[in-house]
Order: structure tokens, then C-alpha cells, then sequence
């Protein structure tokens, strides 16, 4: 089940040609047999407009099915060729099914305070989502705003019992976030681990754990 919101379904309309409604909107992917996956997607349909969801459309044929995937396939180039010459970054949290509503609200409500093109897209099956921020490199006041809307959306869901990353990883740039989401003795166990594995620290040093923790 993927995500996007009404800036990136706009994003995607301009670049693949497509008339799909400006709204946010999930796409669903079904897998069994053909009465199986029927059934399923007329569940869905009916959750939908259970929930004052509109245009929901579906299909089996190989061909219809990658014309309603297309805007989702493409929403990196989409949000890239909506906006020429700015620099794209993707933020990557994740948190508990219930509170995404939640979050991608207040990702939505930052990103208008901040004043920051933020299109979003979400695999939000498992509460992960994104958002693609946008940023001339050499504006170093537009790059410190980026930073801090991506801090500021990770801390809020760590608040709401999720993570700073779902799929993207902590490398360097969020290491103070992983501490903040683990606590000094979850530093402590992973640093010792790590030790254990890798005595030298010739193993991507300094990349998730800072050199710090492991002196």
C-alpha cells in the first residue's frame, strides 16, 4: 500500500501525463487468485467509500495495472523535473500504523510554516513515508532550513513510538538522532556488538556508530 499526497500526485500529473485527481491517494497491490484478489479489492472499495473515499479504480490486466502504478513509479523524476535545479532530499521515518495520519499532518503543516516544497510519498503498509525536500545547495540558509525540518520530522516520530529511519539507514547524518531514539545503554550493546565483530573498526568506520562510542 503506497501513499502520495496532493503536491506529489500534481508532480506526477505534470510528468507522466496523467489526469488523476489532485488528492491523497493510496494505491493497493493485490496477490492471490483471481476470485481472491476480487475480493479483496472490492473490500477495499468499500472501505473507502466507508471512509468518504472517491475514484477508486482497479484492475487486472497487466497493461491497466502499470498505467495506475505509473505515478507512483515515478515520483522521484516527477518532483526532480517539477522543480529544475534544486537539489532533492528524501527524509525516511517510520511509525505505528495508528499515528500516521498524525505525522504526515504535521509534515504537511512544517512544511508550510517553513515555507518547504515537501511532496510525500509513503509505504505506508508499514508506516514508513517520505518526503522529498527541495533546496538550492548553494544557499546555505535554504540547506540549515532542510536540516532542520528533517530533525524536527524524525524527534516527532520517535515521539509517537516510531523511528528516525524505516528504510534508509542511520549512516552519518543521524546518528544523534539514533541516540536520542535508543538511550546510552542501546548505544552501549551495539558498540560492543560491533567491537566483538569487528575489533579494528576497519568495517565502515565511523558510519552508524560514531568513533567515539567505540574508543
Amino acid at each position: 500500500m503506497e501513499f502520495l499526497n496532493p503536491d506529489m500526485i500534481s508532480a506526477c500529473n505534470s510528468y507522466s501525463n496523467l489526469d488523476l485527481k489532485v488528492a491523497p491517494t493510496l494505491f493497493f497491490e493485490f496477490i492471490g487468485s483471481p476470485s481472491g484478489v476480487e475480493e479483496q479489492a472490492q473490500l477495499a472499495e468499500e472501505l473507502c467509500t466507508y471512509n468518504e473515499g472517491d475514484n477508486f479504480t482497479w484492475a487486472t490486466a497487466q497493461e491497466d495495472r502499470t498505467r495506475l502504478w505509473k505515478a507512483r513509479h515515478n515520483c522521484w523524476y516527477a518532483v526532480k523535473a517539477g522543480y529544475p535545479g534544486l537539489h532533492a532530499y528524501s527524509t525516511d521515518v517510520v511509525v505505528p500504523v495508528s499515528r500516521l495520519p498524525e505525522i504526515v499532518e504535521y509534515c504537511h503543516d512544517l512544511a508550510g510554516d517553513m515555507g518547504v516544497p515537501a511532496p510525500i510519498v509513503g509505504h505506508v503498509g508499514d508506516g514508513n513515508f517520505h518526503c522529498f525536500l527541495l533546496s538550492d545547495q548553494n544557499d546555505a540558509v535554504e540547506v540549515d532550513r532542510i536540516k532542520d525540518f528533517s530533525r524536527r520530522l524524525a524527534e516527532r516520530a520517535q515521539d509517537l513510538g516510531g523511528s528516525c529511519t524505516g528504510e534508509h539507514g542511520i549512516g552519518l547524518g543521524k546518528q544523534n538522532l539514533m541516540e536520542r531514539e535508543l538511550g546510552p545503554h542501546g548505544i552501549n550493546t551495539m558498540a560492543t556488538i560491533k567491537r566483538s565483530l569487528d575489533p579494528n573498526l576497519i568495517l565502515n568506520p565511523g558510519k552508524v556508530l560514531n568513533m567515539r562510542h567505540l574508543c
